[in-house]
């Protein structure tokens, strides 16, 4: 869920024809009978593993479970779906799962994950209107559900929509034109359940849709299903469903990795995205009373063609609406709160600036109505463990009931309106390979939504292109580049390699380099990752969730934006995959740069068979030219270049064993880089944990770590460790605070406002953290460091001036914290102290497993 917001004033409420409508195609259920009560309360907003949010909580997810999500393909869905060479139905073969009685589900009368595969076989073969396919498999490796409901098709029926969702995608101008995409295309919807594994109703409530739809012998339905393409994700976070947890089994919010889809289950969804290319969806939530239908508050996102998603999105939230209310619960009765449009009802705070969220995501590859559903009766968290099951149940009947009446209201404007939603979508790709101006939004341009201010505009200048600079004479792009581009193909982003040197928008360029002309039909997606942002902290006051990501800037890789030229001329051709650009010298000594995550997980592979490597005054790694066959195979394997060098290198380097008080999305990112994770907190430690057997060489710490927390045995034995020569690596107040309690490096952290988050720009003193270092980071509750004790060295530093690029950061009500104050201070230091190498950071280096282009720097300060 997200928390809901004060009420926008100025917005009246619109009875359109379709909201007051009582004609739906598909009748909602009947209402439970329900006793009366209070209401639950609203949950809090939940930020990943947050030290202010939850200090004693660190991340202790299984290794197995980040190495499905590291080993899984984008291409294909790990299980394989059924081709498009098929028509429908179509199955997979569903494992058969061991019932689990302690699946969290039971308890409130809903379907538990062993329940559903059953159900699914039950369902598919209960009418050839349904079709089961396993998209993929989550984090905790259980399969994931793809239902399609619609009328049979033949293979040459499949086939033939499938040609038509290509012109509309590629040939948008002609697909405008085209009779048969306006008479036969079929209207792909997607509904997205249970993405919060302990928001379980939307799962029970698609099953009980498939199976009315399956059933229902009327000739309403029989139109809707001939015309339309039904897509249920029946559950997204299978490993949260069973356990009653929000995040999947490497403790990840799905709800926030789109734009990295650093997760299986998310790749699941893009993969969804990109080959169903949906005009409409909705996704499930739970708990915001009265039920919280979008479109949302500002600001909104400036890559969107707006004026066609608000159209459609607010008339299907005015169909939901009254569809929910209709079902005649209310607060006196059933502790049941009038449906709410963020939009309409709202002032700021939940808004759809980060593509991060599915239905923010969603729009990028054609959905002109997204949404996200909040159902109201709270029974997770406290309510979960507090309230009698006989509640419990009661509360998630009236959930399935309300998910059920907006699938059902969704489904019915999607009919409703089928020509002008497939139009809409046109539109969209047309604009983007045209290179057409974004059409701003007010009450003229869209007609029939009331309430448009100046608030609501938000637009942007595509450039002409982008590129992505190969190396000089070698034409070889680095593993930055290279991730990069293939993250912008997964995403459907089309990209070119020059075929020689060029010219465009007044720079040169090498042969090998990337360019993505920016007149392509999903134009929005490669200016949301690639582009800088917009500093937003004068536009509202306050942000639902991160305000700042640009790839293009985070990602490690270099990429200039191009305004003027044209692409086209550039001798170049298409790829489908980044060059690899995996290199070994022949001849000499090697270095590997250790500037990527790669390569630092290419380093650790060699220091664990024994690879004798030494660490240079820049930091990089010199590997002897004796070891070449084993660099052959790592460089091959992790893609990364090994040149030579006639440094001899300094001191050794080791394998390190590494004990992390961390967020899930650091410890998933410490394993991307391969290091050898012991997952701690104060709890393990005061449990006895033995630092003298564990191996450990170096302790990363952001949160459930606290000194002063520790039994007087804990404390001593982690004191030891420091002051025996052990490493410690902190980050934000969480590791500052530790290292201010063990009395180690003297620098006085300062917190800046808890609330800001973004990109920001950072000089880097270069040495063995920071060399080669990019000179953009990113900061969440940023953090620096003042007061620095002698030998306590900066390694880095905040840009002077305004140091956000992108994000929302304002200065504290007293006028303390903001980035004024930050403004050239020491955001990274280092030193020796107490017999224990330090390094703290007041960055994100590792955020959600984001910022790629900062992970080497913790890989380095981990090396010692």
């Amino acid at each position: 869920m997200r928390i809901s917001r004060p009420i926008r004033p100025g917005r009246p409420a619109l009875i359109t024809t379709l909201a007051a409508t009582g004609a739906l195609l598909l009748a909602p259920l009947a209402a439970p009978a329900a006793a009366e009560h209070d209401g639950p309360g609203r949950s809090a907003a939940h930020r990943e593993g947050a030290p202010r949010d939850a200090p004693d909580r660190a991340a202790t997810a299984p290794e197995a479970a980040a190495d499905r999500a590291l080993s899984a393909q984008d291409g294909t869905a790990q299980d394989g779906t059924a081709e498009d060479r098929l028509g429908y139905p179509r199955h997979d073969p569903l494992e058969r799962v061991p019932a689990d009685p302690a699946d969290k589900s039971i308890k409130l009368g809903l379907t538990p994950y062993h329940g559903i595969a059953p159900k699914l076989e039950a369902l598919r073969k209960l009418s050839d209107r349904v079709s089961v396919e396993v998209a993929g498999r989550s984090a905790g490796g259980h399969q994931l559900y793809l239902v399609t409901v619609t009328a049979p098709e033949s293979a040459r029926e499949t086939a033939r929509q499938e040609r038509m969702r290509e012109l509309i995608e590629n040939h948008p101008a002609t697909a405008a034109k085209d009779p048969a995409v306006k008479a036969h295309y079929k209207t792909p919807v997607f509904i997205n359940n249970n993405i919060h594994g302990d928001e379980w109703e939307g799962t029970d409530a698609a099953l009980e849709l498939v199976e009315d739809l399956a059933r229902a012998k009327d000739r309403k339905t029989a139109t809707l299903l001939g015309r339309n393409r039904v897509y249920l994700n029946i559950t997204t976070n299978p490993d949260g469903r069973i356990a009653g947890t929000r995040e999947n089994a490497n403790g990840f919010d799905l709800n926030r990795d789109f734009i990295t889809a650093s997760q299986p289950e998310d790749r699941a969804i893009r993969r969804i995205a990109v080959g169903k290319q949906p005009a409409v969806m909705i996704d499930l939530h739970g708990y915001v009373n009265g039920t919280l239908i979008e479109p949302t508050t500002p600001p909104h996102g400036e890559n969107y063609e707006y004026d066609l998603f608000l159209k459609n999105a607010y008339a299907n939230a005015l169909g939901m609406e009254s569809a929910v209310n209709g079902l005649g619960y209310t607060e006196e009765k059933d502790g049941v709160k009038p449906a709410v449009i963020p939009f309409r009802d709202q002032k700021e705070g939940w808004d759809d600036w980060p593509p991060v969220f599915t239905p923010q995501y969603m729009p990028f590859h054609g959905a002109v109505a997204a949404h996200t559903i909040e159902f109201p009766m709270q029974v997770n968290g406290d309510e979960y463990d507090s309230r009698p099951a006989s509640e419990l149940r009661r509360r998630s009947a009236i959930n399935v009931d309300i998910a059920g009446a907006a699938m059902r209201a969704t489904l019915n404007y999607t009919d409703a309106h089928r020509r002008s939603v497939i139009g809409d979508q046109i539109e969209v790709f047309r604009r983007g390979s045209a290179g057409a101006a974004q059409v701003p939004v007010s009450e003229e341009t869209v007609p029939g939504v009331p309430g448009i201010g100046p608030e609501d505009v938000y637009t942007t200048r595509f450039p002409r292109a982008y590129v992505i600079p190969a190396r000089g004479r070698s034409q070889r792009s680095s593993a930055a580049a290279a991730r990069l581009v293939d993250h912008l193909l997964a995403n459907d982003v089309r990209v070119r390699r020059a075929t020689h040197d060029f010219r465009l928008g007044g720079r040169a360029y090498a042969k090998g380099s990337y360019v993505v002309d920016m007149h392509q039909p999903k134009r929005g997606i490669a200016n949301v990752m690639l582009a800088d942002g917009r500093d937003i902290s004068d536009k509202v006051s306050t942000m639902y969730d991160i305000s700042g990501w640009s790839l293009g800037r985070l990602w490690g890789a270099s990429v200039a934006e191009v305004r003027s030229g044209s692409p086209a001329r550039v001798p170049s051709r298409a790829v489908s995959a980044a060059t690899r650009v995996g290199y070994v010298a022949p001849r000499g000594d090697l270095r590997l740069r250790l500037s990527d995550p790669r390569e630092i997980a290419a380093l650790n592979e060699l220091l664990e068979e024994g690879i004798s490597v030494r660490r240079a005054a820049d930091g990089s790694a010199v590997v002897p030219g004796s070891a070449r066959d084993a660099v052959r195979a790592v460089a091959t394997r992790y893609d990364v270049s090994f040149d030579a060098t006639k440094k001899r290198g300094g001191a050794p380097l080791h394998r390190v064993r590494v004990a992390a008080a961390v967020t899930p999305g650091e410890l998933f990112a410490l394993r991307e880089m391969n290091f050898d994770v012991v997952p701690v907190s104060t709890d393990i430690l005061n449990s006895g944990f033995d630092w003298g057997t564990s191996g450990v060489g170096a302790l990363f710490v952001s949160a459930g770590l606290d000194h002063g927390k520790l039994t007087g045995r804990a404390r001593s034995g982690l004191d030891g460790f420091l002051k025996g020569g052990g490493t410690l690596v902190g980050r934000g107040a969480g590791g500052a605070a530790l290292n201010a309690d063990a009395k180690l490096l003297a620098a006085k952290a300062v917190e800046g406002n808890g609330d800001a988050n973004g990109v920001v720009r950072l000089t880097n003193a270069g040495g063995t953290v920071t060399g080669d270092a990019p000179a953009y980071g990113f900061v969440y509750a940023p953090v620096w460091f003042t007061d620095l004790g002698p030998g306590v060295r900066t390694d880095q530093s905040y840009g002077t001036g305004n140091p956000l690029v992108s994000g929302h950061w304002r200065a504290l009500d007293d006028g303390s914290g903001g980035p004024g104050a930050a403004a050239g201070q020491a955001s990274v230091v280092s030193g020796s102290a107490g017999g224990a190498k330090v390094v703290l950071f007041g960055t994100e280096p590792l955020f959600r497993d984001h910022p790629k282009g900062e992970f080497a720097q913790v890989g380095r300060a981990l090396l010692g």
